[in-house]
């Protein structure tokens, strides 16, 4: 009886904590996340995509135009198409989906700790909440799928966790493979992140004890991966993703691997100690091992990479629910070796020393996990966006613009659009860089770039960024584009807005251009038009 009321008790604290954590997510978000910015430049390439499937033109840059992978959230693409499709207005579903997948992750991170290793209330309602205020809500705000992808993440280490405790069975063998495979369809790098997982648990419960699992996962990625492969090879023209062969291309980068290992350690940070103490005692060495092999196998992996567009660390994001999941059997077998004495064994002056020292470990670690979202997720107010807005009022003249920055403005002008730096054009990725004739062939009315330089200072560069927009300088000027304005902070980091001459609205969109109120994403300053203080 005594046992059945305690289970009882146990249940209705965690119905209770769940509704807090969901609460207080909830009003966390509302109250110091803000979400009244523009989306995120680089997450506004996926919502055009998101918008032309919905629209029923299928996965394409451009409507008319071949498909084109440059979304490599593909799965959170189409779910987010499916959300507009029903009515939802495309941001609204962009952060509904990206705000309840946060919530989710976080209730499930709560539950893992309490129902696989049966972690006290506050431990594991501390680590929930150091979850809750961190990044993810930020990046909900920017308008990124990555809370989406850390979701399905947390799932598939949650199915993991439920073979490592429970021993393998068909049934979560094959749920394990299932929610790897959602994964892997998210991004292309939950191939490489859950192929990590099966590894950890091979590790910990050893090959004979894994055959299940081994056969579940490969079976349902060869036959089920193996045959969504195909048909996007099939569809898109290509094996892998448009943003791959600008982006990777079989090269090494360091640089990408630290910003990988820092953003990992600085995402987990109060939680690296609990992966130490896991070598301390034999108990816990095995799972340590093999809760680090997805968690610095995938930190790694992103020496194949580019590091551009990591915004926030979010690249790395979904390793954090994944540690928080995994710390706390690693160090809770320290009591066997360090006995301590029980709660009621404490007089007041040592319980109420425990519990301040809890309170400001506490505070601390979520301050931390506070400031790194603040920090590492900061964004402002975007000139390219009001640019974007004034231009979707010619959206209807078939008007087309060729641009450096392809988030904002092709997403809000709704103009046919050429990213001439290649992720979400086939050509230019396969052929590594832009010429003045695939130019000439869209003749764009408006042509846009980032340039180091301003009519106040010389055309000074290196590397494949510089030769891009020389190509592109060179164009217009040996075409007779008007130069609008040139927007920046300091005459070396500017937007260049050109706008071509032979049509006839060409003098009212240069005209609207030049007096547009202006901001510089990086600071939300307002910006200063270079262009303007040569005429003077």
């Amino acid at each position: 009886m005594k046992e059945t009321m305690l289970n009882n008790r146990l249940h209705i604290n965690d119905v209770v904590s769940v509704i807090f954590l969901i609460l207080f997510t909830a009003l966390f978000a509302f109250t110091f996340v803000d979400f009244s910015i523009a989306p995120f430049e680089d997450a506004a390439m996926l919502m055009r995509y998101a918008e032309h499937f919905a629209q029923g033109y299928g996965i394409v840059w451009n409507i008319g135009e071949k498909p084109v992978d440059g979304a490599t959230d593909f799965l959170f693409m189409v779910v987010l198409g499916l959300f507009t499709k029903a009515g939802m207005p495309l941001e609204f579903a962009t952060r509904f989906i990206g705000f309840s997948s946060h919530v989710v992750t976080v209730v499930i991170v709560y539950w893992a700790s309490r129902k696989y290793f049966l972690a006290n209330l506050i431990p594991a309602l501390v680590t929930a909440i150091y979850l809750a205020m961190g990044p993810g809500l930020h990046y909900v705000a920017a308008y990124f799928g990555t809370p989406f992808f850390a979701l399905f993440a947390c799932i598939t280490w949650y199915m993991a966790l439920n073979i490592i405790v429970n021993g393998e069975s068909r049934i979560r063998s094959l749920f394990f493979a299932v929610a790897a495979l959602v994964t892997a369809l998210i991004r292309p790098e939950g191939v490489i992140l859950t192929g990590l997982m099966m590894l950890g648990i091979v590790y910990i419960s050893g090959v004979k004890r894994s055959l299940n699992t081994i056969r579940g996962y490969l079976g349902i990625f060869f036959v089920c991966g193996g045959a969504y492969f195909l048909w996007r090879w099939h569809y898109f023209g290509f094996p892998l993703p448009n943003p791959f062969y600008k982006k990777g291309g079989g090269s090494i980068y360091l640089d990408s691997l630290v910003g990988s290992l820092k953003n990992t350690i600085h995402l987990c940070l109060p939680f690296l100690p609990a992966f130490i103490m896991g070598f301390y005692s034999s108990k816990t060495i095995r799972m340590t091992i093999g809760v680090l092999i997805p968690i610095v196998g995938f930190a790694l992996a992103f020496v194949m990479i580019s590091d551009e567009m990591n915004y926030g660390a979010r690249f790395q994001y979904a390793l954090l629910p994944i540690i928080l999941m995994s710390w706390w059997p690693l160090v809770r077998v320290i009591k066997d070796d360090w006995p301590l004495p029980l709660w009621s064994q404490l007089n007041l002056q040592k319980k109420m020393t425990l519990i301040l020292l809890a309170i400001v470990l506490s505070i601390g670690m979520l301050g931390y996990t506070y400031m790194v979202g603040r920090i590492k997720c900061r964004y402002f107010r975007d000139g390219r966006y009001n640019i974007a807005s004034l231009l979707a009022d010619y959206k209807d003249r078939h008007f087309a613009m060729a641009t450096t920055e392809a988030g904002l403005l092709p997403l809000y002008s709704r103009w046919n659009a050429m990213d001439t730096w290649g992720l979400n054009d086939p050509w230019i990725a396969h052929n590594g860089r832009i010429t003045e004739a695939y130019l000439g062939a869209l003749q764009p009315h408006v042509v846009m770039f980032h340039a180091s330089f301003s009519p106040l200072v010389s055309c000074q560069g290196t590397g494949a960024w510089f030769e891009m927009v020389m190509t592109m300088k060179r164009y217009v000027e040996k075409n007779g584009y008007v130069l609008a304005a040139v927007f920046g902070e300091n005459p070396y980091d500017t937007h260049y807005y050109y706008v071509r001459s032979d049509f006839s609205e060409s003098k009212e969109i240069s005209s609207r251009i030049q007096t547009t109120e202006y901001f510089w994403h990086r600071t939300g300053r307002k910006a200063i038009n270079y262009a303007l203080l040569t005429t003077k």
